[in-house]
């Protein structure tokens, strides 16, 4: 059976699983999106409806998007006619402990949940519907707190996982606080980046290979710090400070007396305090302006105790095009706040499709989005 028409007749039989058939987006939605303010000859829609949609894996041969969530739950979008618009939802998992981390590499598809990394035999997506999980790794920290993991294959061939400290502020141990790398065939994972606070977004960049991820700052430093952080990792065994810096070269309050056990690298990008900076997609799609080829953009998902709420919105990271450094930040599409500080959504993670559009997912209003250029 071919990629194309896997899911033609197979999946008939998942219909008493299908959530939703998108043939007429709902008209709040659509009253919403009329509030995203995005540059010249750029348009927004709604995409699908997806429960608690967080991570996505753009599966362009399938004609499907595969949809994590912080809770049990994964979904996979369909588009049945490759129109470039979904035709429905189905929910492929359950039970699950947190299915945020997702990834696909070689007709397998991978789950970093909190505790565990799970692999699923995945050649069509009906035989991934009903596949068993084949456990690769079951000793990643079972804390629920920052346990919510970001995962993506790196042009290494290697599969990355975020793990999260399990505090605010704290020491961690083994491998809390880091970014780790884990391969074939024994899937024993190595640090491959420590001194990170939180990060649920990376992506490599389409030129260098380099990881580039963000990391949330500590809560608790007041409205204006610590800064929220895009970093690159150029080189394996970087220490980017945590939990001697809040974030930037903010001290944390707990570490300030402390000597630094090393040098810390610095970030390339430093946001506002609390904008909780997650999904990161670099932009090659051809329908994007030869201006934006080569930028980057994040998903600032917006912060939950900062007296005058920010972020809630995706941002253009600016690179240079000769160093492929990045220069800066500018905000590339707001509106999911409100003039009265009242959110209707809250952005999470970004893909690029083959087609050359943006996807974005939202976990606040149940949502994907496609952003495209006229």
């Amino acid at each position: 059976m071919s990629r194309r028409n896997a899911f033609s007749s197979p999946l008939a039989a998942l219909a008493a699983i299908i959530l939703c058939v998108l043939s007429a987006p709902a008209q709040t939605a659509s009253n919403a999106l009329e509030r995203i303010k995005l540059p010249p000859g750029f348009n927004i829609e709604l995409y699908a409806r997806v429960p608690g949609a967080r991570s996505m894996v753009v599966m362009d041969d399938w004609g499907v998007v595969l949809v994590g969530s912080r809770g049990p739950r994964i979904h996979a979008v369909i588009d049945d006619d490759r129109d470039g618009r979904a035709d429905r939802v189905i929910k492929l998992f359950s039970g699950l402990n947190v299915a945020n981390g997702i990834a696909w590499k070689d007709d397998w598809f991978y789950v970093a949940e909190q505790h565990r990394l799970v692999r699923y035999r995945a050649p069509d997506l009906a035989t991934l519907a009903k596949a068993e999980p084949e456990v690769l790794f079951d000793q990643l920290p079972d804390d629920s707190w920052h346990g919510w993991r970001y995962a993506d294959f790196g042009p290494d061939g290697a599969l990355y996982v975020s793990v999260g400290a399990p505090c605010n502020i704290c020491t961690v141990n083994g491998l809390e606080g880091t970014i780790v790398r884990l391969k074939a065939p024994d899937w024993k994972p190595e640090i491959f980046a420590s001194g990170v606070r939180n990060s649920v977004g990376f992506a490599f960049h389409p030129k260098t290979g380099h990881l580039f991820f963000t990391d949330n700052g500590a809560d608790g430093m007041g409205d204006d710090s610590p800064p929220d952080e895009l970093n690159h990792a150029s080189a394996s065994g970087l220490w980017f400070g945590y939990p001697w810096f809040g974030g930037g070269k903010d001290r944390t309050p707990d570490f300030a007396g402390r000597p630094l056990p090393r040098d810390a690298t610095s970030p390339a990008i430093s946001f506002g305090a609390h904008v909780a900076a997650l999904g990161v997609s670099f932009i090659t799609g051809r329908h994007f302006p030869s201006a934006y080829q080569g930028d980057a953009i994040v998903a600032q998902h917006g912060s939950w105790n900062r007296s005058v709420p920010d972020g809630y919105r995706l941002a253009r990271i600016r690179f240079d095009k000769q160093t492929h450094m990045a220069l800066s930040w500018e905000p590339f599409a707001e509106g999911w706040l409100g003039a009265d500080g009242t959110a209707w959504g809250r952005p999470v993670d970004v893909k690029m499709t083959a087609a050359g559009n943006l996807l974005v997912s939202d976990d606040k209003a149940g949502a994907i989005y496609r952003i495209s250029h006229e």
